[in-house]
């Protein structure tokens, strides 16, 4: 799949397997005449970073992000340190699926070295984009989840005078301190109850591959996933210049206010990276706000095409700055709107049924098949989809106001009748 001169740029995350996958790839790569920089355990936007710094040709990320321990992938970029677009995803997979592979004869294999500056590279980076002297006033309570970000945040307290107070700090690749999402719900048992004990200014949790990220306020209140997006697109749309925000079908109708507020649009795509990267391809940089998911990732104008935990984290913390308001403060500002996420194992073979079958009960509501089945109502939506990473149907519904649980309930009985 790559073409050109430049060598290949390698990083893992901290799971055990990640060490048996690391030798398959580097044998993969030099076999097929390619140099290799490995970066050793560092997280995926550290990996985009060194993709441009170092003028690679590709790179390559071995981890599960918030998956658990037992799973594990990899993420494929192109020279740009970006995703791979769905043409190219395409691409990649039918060159593996014919095993068209291009092998070297033993004196043009590729070579290997390490690069061990490639954090602080990446915190040169991100001290071009925002004041980290000045952020250095705040205290912040972080759970690195046994993941990449306590490798970032422990360099940047030495280098910056920053105050990250870091929880479930020591890298592990078997047994995380808890599981690796970054959820309201696992934010409010795992961060929230520490954050008023130590006098902290906010918290943030993040998982294993630090392009995620969670949080709760200086009063041990857990947000929504979805207020990461809200709050970076409210402050990326107040500075200006972009007035488009990229999301997928998935995500809270709170942007729509939000963008509304400054003349922005809301670009909505279905649910996958790849998704996003091709809608950002058909715009130019200026006119991106921030594009994201509801999940806690997010990119931002500044590194268009990473998403970055570690760096929506600052631009939170910037945003408080700015407008020199709390965390709950900035939050209080905001309309309510009530989400409920559930998740239920499915056979393939019954899913075009179940669509069909949710369609006809509910044929009143404005349908969207982006991405699997979405129907809206005045001030309410569902949306059903097939998961791309695990054998799921995912079941989200959000109203504005009151939790719509007997949307939700309805939806996940008619998606259980067909788990039988």
């Amino acid at each position: 799949f790559l073409d050109g001169p430049g060598p290949v740029i390698l990083g893992r995350d901290p799971r055990s397997s990640g060490i048996m996958m690391r030798e398959g790839v580097i044998s993969s790569l030099l076999a097929t005449g390619h140099d290799v920089v490995d970066l050793g355990v560092v997280s995926t936007p550290v990996i985009q970073h060194s993709i441009r710094r170092l003028d690679a040709r590709g790179g390559i990320s071995i981890g599960a992000s918030h998956n658990a321990a037992e799973w594990n992938a990899l993420k494929f970029f192109g020279p740009r340190g970006t995703y791979l677009s769905s043409a190219e995803a395409s691409e990649l997979l039918d060159i593996y699926h014919l095993k068209k592979f291009q092998f070297e004869e033993w004196q043009k294999l590729g070579k290997l070295r390490t690069d061990e500056t490639a954090i602080d590279c990446y915190l040169d980076d991100l001290a071009a984009a925002f004041d980290l002297q000045r952020l250095s006033r705040y205290r912040v309570l972080v759970d690195s989840t046994n993941g990449t970000s306590a490798l970032i945040l422990r360099r940047m307290n030495e280098r910056f005078a920053s105050q990250f107070i870091l929880i479930n700090e020591p890298l592990e690749g078997r047994a995380f301190a808890h599981e690796p999402s970054t959820t309201r719900k696992m934010a409010e048992m795992q961060l929230a109850p520490p954050v008023r004990c130590v006098g902290a200014d906010a918290g943030f949790l993040f998982d294993i591959d630090s392009d995620r990220v969670a949080f709760c306020t200086e009063t041990g209140e857990a947000a929504s996933e979805e207020m990461v997006l809200v709050l970076l697109a409210d402050s990326f749309l107040e500075q200006g210049p972009g007035r488009i925000v990229i999301t997928n079908v998935s995500t809270t109708a709170l942007l729509e206010d939000v963008a509304a507020q400054y003349g922005g649009q809301v670009v909505r795509v279905a649910v996958g990276r790849h998704s996003a990267i091709d809608a950002l391809s058909g715009y130019r940089p200026e006119q991106i706000a921030v594009a994201g998911e509801g999940t806690g990732a997010v990119m931002m104008p500044q590194f268009r095409f990473v998403y970055d935990g570690i760096a929506s984290m600052l631009a939170i913390l910037s945003l408080m700055d700015r407008r020199g308001q709390s965390l709950s403060e900035l939050l209080s500002r905001y309309p309510e709107y009530s989400i409920l996420k559930g998740k239920i194992p499915l056979e393939t073979h019954l899913i075009p049924n179940m669509f069909q079958d949710i369609e006809e009960r509910f044929p009143d509501g404005r349908l969207d098949h982006t991405d699997g089945l979405r129907i809206d109502w005045p001030g309410r939506w569902v949306h059903v989809r097939v998961s791309q990473t695990e054998p799921l149907v995912r079941v989200i519904c959000e109203q504005r106001g009151e939790p719509p649980r007997q949307l939700f309930d309805q939806v996940m009985d008619i998606v259980r009748s067909y788990t039988s």
